[in-house]
């Protein structure tokens, strides 16, 4: 293992901890080097795991074709949800939980079947998907300031806070991801919108990256992994006491609130 890689994982684990986020951490290794910066993530899933806490699914980041092309990549990244980052529709962030929260719409998979192949189609995806829910993901960086290179966002979980489903549940026979319409409202005023285009052009497109690259891993996705698929829209930073609802279309509304005053 690269020496780097456990100072890394230190790093960010003393930031979580403490609250108080840390310097980026590339130039601990190669340019670059992701292989790394997924190990300081592996590290992070190792250790959450042997404190008790669960599994539940994982997340894509930077499916955005505007954002990978801000961090000088060409591909999405993706982090791990664990069973304590999950908050119940119309549920509350609690003050502190989170360093510097921003909030994105986003559709969620839950799915019905294992995909353990390592050539993951869109077909394997509609079959292996149980249902479809809105969902909020609450993104959250250990690095001060989110001066983030792909690297830094990789090993630090893939910038993952927490996250929440709506209560609405469908099938994909109801609802074609890539033609949804999301609105993203702080209170009343629209913060965000976007499109299941606007996410790798296909959110489906997007869950079948993520199974591919997981199973070439060696960590397939399994029955009953939650798959946050990626942005429909900008994301937009939270304060204590904003209220999040994102409406996509053919599947509701999802809400979220942030403990303490408004500014």
């Amino acid at each position: 293992m690269n020496e780097a890689v456990p100072k890394a994982a230190e790093v960010l684990a003393v930031a979580a901890a403490t609250a108080t986020p840390c310097p980026p951490i590339r130039d601990l290794f190669a340019d670059g080097d992701l292989d790394a910066a997924y190990e300081v993530q592996r590290l992070h899933t190792q250790r959450r795991l042997a404190a008790g806490h669960r599994l539940v699914g994982r997340k894509i980041g930077l499916t955005s074709p505007a954002v990978q092309r801000q961090l000088g990549v060409d591909q999405p990244d993706f982090g791990a949800l664990f069973s304590d980052t999950a908050l119940d529709h119309d549920g509350t962030v609690p003050a502190g939980r989170l360093l510097q929260p921003k909030v994105e719409a986003e559709i969620a998979l839950i799915l019905g079947a294992d995909l353990p192949g390592p050539d993951c189609s869109v077909a394997d995806v509609r079959a292996a998907t149980a249902f479809l829910a809105p969902a909020l993901e609450i993104v959250d960086s250990r690095i001060a300031g989110w001066d983030i290179t792909i690297v830094d966002t990789v090993a630090d979980n893939a910038s993952s806070g927490m996250f929440v489903l709506g209560d609405i549940r469908e099938t994909l026979d109801d609802v074609e991801p890539v033609d949804v319409e999301m609105q993203l409202y702080r209170g009343t005023e629209l913060v965000s919108e976007g499109t299941g285009r606007d996410c790798l052009g296909d959110p489906l497109t997007a869950a079948a990256w993520l199974a591919t690259t997981l199973a070439r891993r060696g960590e397939p996705l399994r029955a009953g992994d939650v798959v946050l698929t990626g942005a429909l829209g900008p994301m937009v930073p939270a304060s204590p006491g904003d209220v999040f609802t994102a409406r996509i279309s053919g599947l509701g509304d999802v809400t979220i609130r942030f403990e303490g005053e408004s500014a």
